[in-house]
């Protein structure tokens, strides 16, 4: 049993202050000392101490002293005094708030973390171009099979979408200039116009973005699993190197796969153009595929090959990348699969105006 007395600003607490009474203290308190700043708590009173009963002490002291260090605590034997002190926690240093950074040091910090990832990407790269080298004239390392399944995985799922978003692109590139071809009686340039579009920029970049969006989040969401299932530290100690066993099938399936698809990206695209141009702009089919080869050089030709094997790289390694960066579990691995994406897509981009400055 406990009980609490208020002598103006002294406090007077006897009985148990313990885990049982604390409650009941604390109402007492409240409703005695609604406006009142106690300068003394007595404690001589006090038969039994706990924890409890010191933390309702201090939070005595800091709501109803408003300066906890101008209150008197009195009255405490020896016993009492060393619970007291043991348990209180008005005496631990304060922790100051945490200064907010100014906007130099985020900037120096940003840097700072943008060199080290651009490190580590340039690091892997590689360790990739390395072992990629290096696995393409020895296969004793490589798991039997590992190529053809990932120009599968990576190549040929990947076909239908591809044909299908190509068509419709051409069909909606030529939809969209033949009607101002047409105005001005040029209909015979839709074919040109179609052809070096297609070649040129639309082909490449569409199959780019969308096996970036298909196949890279796919790279990323692998390694990444096997990192937070320690597959990887598994691989390690069976003397296997994680990159060469996980990452150089994909390179070299992806390095064949990618131009084939930029081809058949391309194909459909002058199909889907040319439903327009014989259909809409009443071309012949002859006209229509002797005008679209005329346009294109052999120089073109090899500028979107070597533009789609770039952007198959860069998949490759920023998808890798992301997956050996993640930490925590799934939902670490949602948000590597997220980055790889919108970092393949915004690198594909760059890369391709990189080209388009330097081969216009």
């Amino acid at each position: 049993m406990a009980e609490l007395k208020l002598n103006g600003n002294n406090l007077q607490i006897t009985g148990n202050l313990t885990a049982e009474t604390v409650q009941e203290i604390s109402l007492q308190a409240r409703r005695a000392c609604k406006t009142c700043k106690l300068s003394k708590i007595d404690l001589s009173g006090l038969q039994s101490l706990d924890s409890a009963g010191v933390a309702l002490i201090d939070e005595l002291q800091v709501k109803l002293g408003g300066d906890s260090s101008l209150i008197l605590i009195e009255g405490l034997s020896d016993f009492h005094r060393a619970i007291y002190e043991t348990f209180s926690s008005l005496k631990l240093p304060k922790r100051l708030p945490e200064a907010k950074p100014g906007l130099f040091e985020r900037l120096g910090s940003s840097l700072v973390e943008r060199g080290r990832s651009t490190y580590e990407v340039l690091l892997l790269s590689s360790e990739v171009f390395y072992w990629s080298i290096v696995g393409a004239f020895n296969r004793r390392a490589a798991r039997k099979g590992s190529l053809a399944q990932q120009a599968y995985l990576l190549g040929s799922t990947a076909f239908p979408i591809i044909a299908l978003l190509s068509f419709i692109i051409g069909f909606i590139l030529s939809l969209q200039s033949g009607i101002q071809l047409r105005t001005f009686g040029a209909n015979i340039f839709l074919a040109d116009l179609l052809s070096f579009t297609m070649v040129r920029e639309m082909g490449p970049l569409i199959t780019a973005i969308i096996v970036a969006g298909r196949s890279g989040s796919a790279i990323a969401s692998e390694i990444a699993t096997m990192k937070v299932t320690e597959e990887l530290d598994a691989l390690r100690v069976m003397a296997l190197n994680p990159i060469r066993y996980t990452v150089v099938p994909k390179m070299h399936a992806i390095t064949i796969v990618m131009p084939i698809l930029v081809m058949f990206s391309i194909l459909f695209g002058m199909i889907g153009g040319a439903f327009i141009g014989l259909g809409y702009l009443d071309m012949s089919f002859k006209t229509f595929f002797s005008r679209s080869i005329e346009v294109i050089y052999l120089k073109d030709i090899i500028i979107t090959f070597a533009k789609s094997t770039v952007f198959a790289w860069a998949i490759v390694i920023i998808g890798a990348f992301y997956g050996f960066q993640v930490r925590g579990g799934a939902e670490g691995v949602g948000k590597a699969t997220t980055m790889s994406v919108v970092s393949s897509i915004f690198t594909v981009i760059v890369i391709d105006a990189i080209f388009s400055l330097l081969y216009l």
